[in-house]
């Protein structure tokens, strides 16, 4: 990889990283970008989701001290997506990367409008949620849970969504919530991912770096913003890169 190459790199993830902190999706930009710098797509999905350990470290670090994240409510949730991570990861390569993209832009758009026809949906926390809406968020998380440790692409966005639609959380509560829960999801597929020498370490270890940092200063901004305003951001941007998904598909 040239050097013009490494710092385009490092620039876009730098940028994702601080934006991913409330849309997710990160991957869904930086691996095709990989791909076109001629990584091979397994290693930069392995890479990719190295890096996406410590970015989602440094996303969760600053909501550790607002008191944010419901740690009994998500506990149960965190060892499901530890097991279909696990399973995800193990699955890498069966599927092609353009059908992923299709697949979750589909997926992005039809919760993106689900929570935008509630109003009140991840504005307000729900206190009470029925057996059934937590018996489906159980079964998304696991589903989801195989596709994060497989490429996590739009992974955080559709679990976000999940969360504020059936989990009855505010959209401040189920970013700090996610990001916790991906720290999990990609730590399991990146052991398994270095179990198969899959990772690029020297690579690996500069875009760590800078997704950690670029997700910390994300989150701290993530802490200012109300729920209104991070429901209309969250939004819009999953509209954004839904459209765009979809038409480099076709």
């Amino acid at each position: 990889m040239t050097t013009t190459a490494l710092i385009l790199l490092i620039i876009l993830f730098f940028l994702t990283s601080i934006i991913g902190v409330v849309t997710g999706s990160n991957s869904l930009i930086t691996v095709p970008v990989m791909f076109q710098f001629g990584i091979d797509p397994k290693i930069a999905v392995a890479t990719n989701m190295f890096g996406l350990t410590f970015m989602n470290i440094g996303a969760t670090i600053p909501f550790l001290s607002k008191d944010i994240i419901k740690y009994r409510k998500i506990a149960p949730l965190v060892g499901i997506t530890l097991i279909s991570s696990a399973i995800g990861a193990l699955l890498v390569g069966l599927i092609t990367s353009q059908s992923i993209k299709l697949i979750v832009s589909i997926a992005m758009i039809t919760v993106a409008v689900f929570v935008l026809l509630r109003r009140d949906s991840g504005v307000a926390e729900i206190a009470e949620v029925s057996g059934k809406a937590t018996v489906l968020t159980v079964v998304l998380t696991f589903i989801l849970g195989i596709y994060g440790g497989l490429y996590s692409g739009g992974y955080v966005t559709v679990l976000t969504v999940v969360f504020v639609a059936f989990f009855g959380m505010t959209f401040t509560e189920s970013v700090a919530s996610t990001k916790f829960i991906n720290v999990f999801s990609s730590l399991v597929a990146t052991i398994i991912f270095m179990w198969q020498g899959l990772v690029d370490y020297r690579l690996g270890a500069l875009l760590a770096v800078i997704m950690f940092i670029g997700a910390f200063i994300g989150a701290h901004t993530v802490t200012k913003l109300n729920d209104i305003w991070l429901k209309r951001i969250f939004l819009i941007t999953v509209f954004i890169l839904a459209v765009k998904t979809i038409f480099d598909y076709v």
